[in-house]
């Protein structure tokens, strides 16, 4: 029997545990995980009585990033695009208050997903990298999550040194919010939540959407051009080589423009 791809539990009427369940890979965001994503988030948001949602991964890892074994399906890699984009815009404009319980790391669209939510709990061993120039891509949906959280000199740092930071280094740019042994994760997950729902349930979504860096329009219009630059990019000679030697574990062979 296979396994599906996201799990969900309900401790209780305000809570939900949402757990990508694709450990074998690195939790990657396949499609079809993409698609599981954007169905839950927008179900659990539609629920009376639901306030809160955490986020975590099964396995060693929270999340790899997009899955590159779909690279090379066109129609694969135009709607894990596009559910990106979506699943992006659902976490932003979302009155659930969210909470990204990460170990091992966060990768690429993985440290996207993470950031999208409302807080980030991370465990001391975790790392994060958004390596994305160096298989020829580009970070545009993940930075219209993160332009609005982060020093535009820390940005910079992550996107274009695309080197991984550690735990430590996270919190201090604010990346996450907390770190944890890892025995500990869920539990200060858990820990953030109740401290939320202490607050009035409309105060809370209200203070939320006056947190947000723009309103739903422009977030939905800042997507769309982030969106046509990602596809321009996967799409592209650069993609191609970045992808294939990553794959084949080489350094790209770049040509000249």
């Amino acid at each position: 029997m296979t396994e599906p791809v996201l799990l969900v539990e309900h401790p209780s009427d305000a809570l939900a545990i949402v757990t990508l369940n694709r450990p074998d890979r690195r939790n990657a965001l396949s499609v079809e995980l993409l698609e599981a994503l954007c169905q839950t988030f927008a179900a659990l948001a539609d629920e009376p009585t639901r306030r809160a949602v955490i986020l975590r991964g099964a396995g060693p890892v929270f999340c790899a990033g997009l899955d590159l074994a779909e690279a090379d399906d066109v129609d694969a890699v135009r709607k894990s695009a596009g559910r990106t984009a979506a699943l992006f815009m659902l976490l932003m404009t979302s009155p659930l208050v969210t909470v990204a319980a990460v170990q091992g790391g966060a990768y690429a669209g993985g440290g996207g997903l993470m950031a999208a939510c409302d807080f980030a709990v991370t465990t001391e061993d975790a790392r994060f990298a958004f390596p994305e120039v160096r298989r020829g891509l580009l970070p545009a949906l993940i930075s219209v999550v993160l332009r609005n959280r982060l020093r535009d000199s820390d940005l910079r740092e992550l996107f274009l040194l695309a080197e991984p930071v550690d735990a430590r280094r996270a919190q201090a740019i604010g990346l996450v919010n907390r770190v944890v042994p890892r025995d500990r994760l869920l539990e200060e997950a858990q820990a953030l939540v109740a401290t939320v729902l202490l607050g009035g349930p409309v105060a809370v979504q209200s203070t939320k959407a006056l947190l947000r860096p723009s309103q739903g329009a422009d977030v939905k219009r800042d997507l769309g051009w982030a969106l046509a630059a990602h596809e321009g990019a996967r799409t592209g000679d650069e993609a191609r080589e970045g992808i294939a030697a990553f794959r084949e574990h080489r350094p790209p062979s770049w040509q000249a423009h």
